[in-house]
């Protein structure tokens, strides 16, 4: 009798032993696989969007806030164009539109960042002193 695989299982049952090395190794799953000829399942696969970001709550900030020359508004229309491409698995139109409305935040803040700057500058050093 061959060793068990399990030893602590009974043994009474011929298909849990070990396999010798060399011999022949027939698999049930392998010769099931072969008489399936017509698959009927069809599974679809869609790509990931959860990796596409939309920049949706720095834009809603810069819209609030920060709406620099109305790019605030532009960045949050682009964003939520990306949330609408995501939904529709459109991942190559959400990843351009999400590079827009990253363009767009960057600028809006960039531009209200500088103007605030300035706007302090000016408070501390009034032009009436020269």
């Amino acid at each position: 009798m061959a060793p068990t695989l399990f030893p602590m299982e009974s043994k009474s049952s011929k298909t849990d032993s070990v396999r010798v090395a060399g011999g022949p190794q027939a698999c049930k799953h392998l010769a099931e696989k072969k008489t399936m000829t017509n698959p009927t399942t069809v599974i679809e696969v869609y790509p990931d969007t959860t990796e596409v970001n939309d920049y949706y709550l720095w834009s809603i900030f810069n819209f609030v806030y920060l709406n620099f020359c109305c790019l605030g508004f532009i960045a949050l229309a682009y964003s939520l164009k990306v949330r609408d491409k995501k939904l529709v698995n459109d991942l190559n139109g959400a990843v351009e539109d999400a590079k827009t409305a990253r363009l767009f935040n960057i600028a809006s803040s960039a531009l209200a960042a500088s103007g605030l700057g300035l706007v302090f500058i000016f408070l501390r050093y009034p032009l009436t002193d020269y």
